[in-house]
């Protein structure tokens, strides 16, 4: 065994370059054997000592199939804090996709960011959309942000075994940009051969994390393509500002949702007017919690700012009323209507998007709550009750959360006092370096939608002028979900801007 053993390090030093010729695909299949290789090494030793030894840094599982492409499932273990030396460990996960018959074949590999914060990676069933186009000629790495999916997720339950609310607000500092960064380059050296870079495709939060990665860890990139996802850079907190620039875009998204569906106007008035005069200002929720009018407003948040959301809105609304059965009976609003409120908003099962959305804006500086203090500027527009009985339209909002909501979303109550303190904390790292994102090299694409609710158009602009050689695709023929709408028509764009097919003119 122990002969075995020395052979086996002896050829993992060994490096392909060495050898007189050596084609692409030999160096793959060479790389691929190695890092095999590593993991059985490790395996073996740890089985022919007793003492304790720390977990594996990478476990690759068996390939897989969905229709039309071949998954295969990666665990890391991985810092909490990469600043320490012995830092404690969490597992994050990541799901490699090809097309079937390309496992072996010496493809690229992209990285895709999903957006958030606090959302898993998307599950393959098939092949189909935006990834059905890229795992034709890429390796596709799907990442669970540390947090999400299976990267050590913070839930509703497991946040709960932490005890106080300071230490959880210490254990979710790590849970940002910086650190979803730092988790991307440790994988990328154990799964790209040589650690050579690989491409990124980053949508709207996985964008902000495009930019923080081209700023603190460019060396790792080939290319970058951002889908509604150029974040505001300025030091500080931007969080304010970002609020204060959606506000128009919301009401302009309010006034095309109605001329679309004017007959909801009314039915929202009267349901603005059942909810604040019911015994408490609002109904009881299915989950414990309560539904209010500023809680019905939280619809607009993907009812207004992605594709069919508008007409899912309708339809939701189309049966917010039980029919009265027995004559007399008191008028109230469906179970039907109540669960699917609650389903639509997905603060149960992705808490970590209420808690940390307005860390995503901070460096050196606290957020303060602004959407709500934003939300009070302008409570003369979306004052829903004041709306419905003046008659006026009632204003969803937008992508903003509220400190409110600890105390109306069952799910988010246990986390009220960590949310306070995250609102207050000053002392947020950095997330984007100016200079470096001047000087860059490495080849950008970004697509800005004219219209986008979620990413403003101003301040995404302002933002592209700092990243050296970016190329934008502007267009209004998509809103913040165009690479789920349009992937081909929006990948075939952003990958043509650094190809050549759509030179610079």
């Amino acid at each position: 065994m122990q002969t075995l053993s020395f052979r086996v390090q002896l050829f993992l030093r060994y490096s392909p370059p060495s050898l007189p010729t050596t084609s692409p695909k030999q160096t793959f299949y060479f790389h691929s054997l190695r890092r095999s290789i590593s993991v059985v090494t490790a395996t073996m030793d740890q089985n022919l000592t007793k003492q304790t030894s720390s977990p594996l840094e990478h476990v690759a599982g068996t390939w897989y199939s969905v229709p039309e492409l071949r998954l295969r499932d990666h665990h890391f273990n991985v810092p909490l804090d990469y600043s320490l030396s012995q830092s404690p460990k969490i597992r994050v996960f990541a799901r490699e996709a090809v097309a079937v018959g390309k496992e072996d074949q010496a493809l690229p590999y992209l990285l895709f960011l999903q957006g958030g914060p606090g959302f898993e990676s998307p599950r393959p069933t098939e092949s189909s959309g935006w990834l059905s186009k890229v795992c034709e000629e890429h390796r596709v790495i799907l990442l669970d942000q540390r947090g999400t999916g299976l990267s050590t997720p913070l839930t509703t339950s497991s946040m709960l075994q932490i005890k106080s609310a300071q230490e959880l607000v210490d254990y979710l500092k790590y849970f940002r940009a910086d650190n979803i960064v730092n988790d991307a380059e440790f994988i990328r050296k154990h799964l790209v051969p040589d650690a050579g870079p690989w491409k990124l495709l980053g949508q709207s939060f996985g964008g902000f994390c495009g930019v923080t990665y081209l700023s603190f860890a460019p060396q790792g990139l080939k290319e970058v393509f951002l889908t509604g996802g150029i974040p505001p850079i300025k030091d500080g907190c931007t969080a304010e500002s970002v609020y204060k620039a959606c506000i128009d875009p919301i009401v302009l998204q309010n006034e095309k949702y109605y001329k679309r569906y004017p007959q909801d106007m009314e039915v929202i008035r009267d349901v603005v007017n059942h909810l604040a005069n019911s015994e408490g200002g609002g109904v009881p929720l299915p989950s414990g919690g309560i539904l209010t009018p500023r809680g019905l407003q939280l619809l607009g948040l993907t009812g207004l700012g992605a594709s069919t959301g508008f007409e899912r809105l309708h339809y939701l609304f189309e049966r917010v009323w039980d029919p009265v059965i027995v004559p007399g009976a008191k008028k109230q609003i469906s179970y039907y209507f109540l669960n699917a409120f609650e389903k639509w908003l997905s603060f149960d099962t992705n808490p970590l998007y209420a808690l940390m959305h307005e860390s995503i804006y901070c460096q050196g500086a606290a957020s303060q709550w602004a959407a709500h203090r934003v939300r009070l500027e302008h409570e003369s527009k979306l004052d829903a009750v004041k709306a419905a009985k003046e008659g006026r339209p009632v204003l969803l909002t937008g992508e903003m959360v509220f400190p409110w909501m600890f105390d109306e979303i069952h799910a988010l109550r246990p986390f009220k006092e960590a949310a306070n303190l995250l609102a207050e904390k000053k002392d947020w790292p950095p997330l984007y370096n100016k200079t470096t994102l001047n000087n860059n090299k490495v080849p950008v694409a970004a697509a800005v939608y004219y219209e986008d609710m979620f990413v403003n158009f101003n301040l995404a602009m302002e933002t592209a002028k700092e990243i050296g050689g970016i190329r934008l695709w502007v267009t209004n023929e998509y809103m913040h979900s165009g690479l789920r709408d349009g992937a081909t028509h929006v990948l075939d764009h952003l990958m043509g801007l650094l190809n050549g097919k759509k030179p610079l003119f």
